[in-house]
């Protein structure tokens, strides 16, 4: 089930700030945290290419086999990368999806353990990611729904669609990723924050690409009920 943070860091991020700072170029610094810190902050470079491109969104999906796969859209709706994030100590590029989509869209709610609600930016029409085939996603248009405007789910059983119209501006803001030990790591130009409750990682979509903010204690303490529930 998808597990996003509504553009807000998780309550579980606990000794973690956040701040919003004047706008500016994309920059982060040169050395992020030391492996032994409570925090790490993994930069696009560090990561398989498919994260070092910009994107327009991002969501989390968990799959019926436990693994957890990011999906970024990219090219105003026309790609979809997908990430394997499960460990976040190892992420890895899975595929990269032409959907042929007519515009940037925007992630919305799960519809069950596989598929997506999404909604366009322009025109706010709504479609289904159907993610039956996890690494080749299909975009599937609902027969009958001749409203579009705001959509609200209805648990992962279905959803509305009224004909309120919600603001289409997506700005980016700039953030300031502060740990324990005080030190401030810059990453501009933020355009969706998510996070995956289980691990306590939070990742951040730039036009830069993808930041990862690891805590390797809430990894570390996912892994041993991991191996609990299997013993």
């Amino acid at each position: 089930m998808r597990q996003n943070a509504d553009n807000k860091f998780p309550k579980c991020l606990r000794g973690v700030a956040i701040a919003i700072v004047a706008s500016g170029a994309v920059a982060a610094p040169a050395v992020y945290a030391k492996p032994a810190d409570s925090l790490v902050l993994v930069p696009p470079t560090d990561l398989p290419q498919l994260a070092r491109q910009g994107g327009e969104a991002m969501f989390l999906h968990q799959t019926v086999d436990g693994r957890t796969l990011l999906y970024v859209e990219h090219k105003q709706g026309a790609g979809l990368d997908v990430l394997d994030v499960t460990d976040p100590g190892h992420i890895k590029g899975e595929a990269s999806v032409q959907l042929g989509a007519s515009g940037a869209f925007d992630f919305v709610s799960a519809l069950g353990e596989q598929a997506e609600l999404i909604r366009f930016r322009q025109g706010e029409e709504n479609a289904v990611l159907d993610l039956h085939k996890e690494r080749a996603p299909t975009l599937k248009t609902v027969q009958g729904l001749t409203l579009s405007g705001l959509s609200m789910p209805l648990g992962g059983d279905g959803f509305t669609v009224s004909t309120q119209v919600p603001a289409d501006a997506q700005p980016t803001r700039d953030y300031q990723v502060v740990d324990t030990a005080k030190r401030v790591f810059d990453v501009k130009q933020v355009r969706q924050e998510i996070a995956n409750q289980d691990t306590g990682t939070t990742f951040l979509l730039t036009d830069n690409g993808v930041y990862v903010i690891r805590r390797p204690a809430a990894e570390m303490a996912q892994q041993f009920r991991d191996n609990n529930n299997a013993n």
